[in-house]
């Protein structure tokens, strides 16, 4: 199988753990006789250095070229002075809305290696999968009208969070075509009680719900919801939530992995597929060798499923993440007493040695 990748780096920490991602899939391409070959492209920070704006059109064209795109992040304190028009971070609201990816899917699975180095007990941790399904091209992080104007000599902010039917819809087929194919339940997220978006995203849920009768449904307000990911987490199979929501409680669901360097993603919802680690740039650690380079290797893992069908080469690699951490190997946020410490390079070698068995 020849399959052709665009390489998206961007800033920070970005760049080391998306070369640790590329060794992963050179040896998968190794073992399992696939060719992948790579075109590197500019987004974020690294954009606007180099050509002023954080998403060119020539990383678009790439991208859409493509079988599928792996991102590693973008943003860092470099950039903060930028218009809002030019931060870093506008690069992946451009790729979500310029791909069609309104479908995000994160998963947050406990590796019992790892029980001891998150900060919740352990019977509270044990037996934990969950999947969340955050809404990706909708609500407040794109509604019009926005921007800063001056009312009285004052500056007022104005953001607008907007859904359709249409939307919802969409995003919940998404939701229960994953959880038909896992424990069969939904939690859908929202705020219900005060938002009127929330009332037409519990409406649209429960109308979509009635192709899927073999899936569970039920209905959660996004606070409550926060708390039972700490108070009791093994109760959630999917979740399924709108942007902002889903952007919040993924990052709050990776926590209890042990850290978010364990959170891999998938963008789905157009031709091409973008994967990503869920965790930032990291410019404190970067061109340190401190990274975790699990969540983009894992991201891997979801490409190979998502968008090529190649569920044994998914499988090797996860199952080579799963080895080596029980071999007691760990990165500096995993770290617990009597693991061996190792760097994001050394992590990314024993991850491709233990593909290879």
């Amino acid at each position: 199988m020849n399959k052709n990748i665009t390489i998206i780096p961007g800033d920070g920490i970005g760049q080391e753990v998306v070369a640790g991602a590329i060794k992963v899939l050179e040896v998968v391409g190794k073992k399992f006789h696939h060719q992948f070959r790579f075109t590197n492209a500019l987004a974020g920070g690294a954009a606007l250095d180099a050509v002023g704006i954080p998403l060119p059109e020539e990383t678009l064209k790439s991208c859409r070229a493509s079988d599928a795109v792996l991102l590693g992040a973008v943003g860092g304190p470099k950039w903060d002075s930028k218009p809002p028009q030019l931060k870093p971070e506008q690069a992946l609201l451009g790729l979500r809305k310029g791909l069609g990816l309104y479908a995000n899917i994160r998963p947050a699975k406990i590796y019992p290696a790892l029980i001891s180095a998150s900060s919740l007990k352990r019977e509270i941790l044990e037996g934990v999968d969950i999947i969340v399904v955050r809404e990706l091209t909708g609500g407040i992080y794109f509604g019009t009208p926005r921007g800063v104007e001056t009312k009285n000599g004052e500056r007022t902010a104005t953001n607008t969070l907007t859904y359709s039917e249409f939307e919802v819809r969409r995003i919940a087929k998404s939701a229960f075509d994953i959880a038909r194919k896992r424990r069969k339940k939904v939690c859908s997220v929202d705020k219900a009680n005060i938002l009127e978006t929330s009332q037409l995203w519990r409406s649209a849920i429960i109308d979509a719900a009635k192709e899927f009768p073999d899936v569970e449904l039920s209905h959660m307000y996004v606070d409550n919801c926060a708390m039972q990911l700490i108070r009791n987490p093994r109760r959630f199979d999917v979740i399924v939530t709108e942007n902002m929501f889903g952007d919040i409680l993924s990052d709050e669901a990776a926590m209890l992995t042990g850290s978010i360097g364990m959170l891999a993603s998938a963008s789905l919802g157009g031709t091409v597929a973008l994967y990503e680690p869920v965790h930032g740039s990291a410019p404190d650690i970067a061109g340190q060798n401190k990274a975790n380079p699990i969540a983009t290797i894992a991201s891997v893992a979801m490409m190979m499923r998502f968008s090529f069908n190649l569920q044994s080469e998914a499988d090797a690699v996860e199952a080579a993440i799963q080895k080596v951490l029980d071999n007691g190997f760990r990165t500096s946020d995993i770290v617990t007493e009597g693991c061996t410490p190792v760097g994001t390079k050394e992590m990314t070698e024993k991850i491709c040695a233990a593909i290879l068995l």
